[in-house]
């Protein structure tokens, strides 16, 4: 079971929980939520929770959720200003949140590499 402590102290402005997990002081708009409903609830005064995995027993239409389909959420939902994750994959989420910021301009990239021969 990966560390969700150690993840989470990285970065401060995201923060990465297990996929069971429930964080009483964010609204949890529940799997996949629809980006217009996202956006609303991100109006609010509490943060928003996003899970990257369905609830347990529920169907995926797919069959199961891979890494990168988990990764893709995080980095869409990320963009639209959510702050808080529930994925199985806290390192990899961590990596997308890191990218995500940078792209932004909330954060330096980690390496800067001039893309000029």
């Amino acid at each position: 079971m990966p560390d969700f402590a150690t993840v989470r102290s990285t970065t401060e402005q995201y923060t990465v929980v297990a996929p069971d997990a429930d964080p009483g002081w964010a609204v949890d708009a529940g799997y996949r939520p629809d980006p217009r409903r996202t956006r609303t609830l991100l109006t609010g005064p509490r943060p928003v929770l996003v899970r990257c995995e369905p609830p347990a027993g529920a169907a995926h239409p797919d069959g199961d959720v891979d890494l990168a389909d988990s990764l893709a959420v995080i980095a869409v939902y990320a963009w639209l200003g959510v702050r808080v994750f529930a994925t199985r994959h806290p390192r990899s989420a961590r990596q997308v949140l890191d990218m995500v910021a940078s792209i932004r301009g909330d954060r330096p990239p980690a390496t800067a590499r001039r893309g000029l021969a």
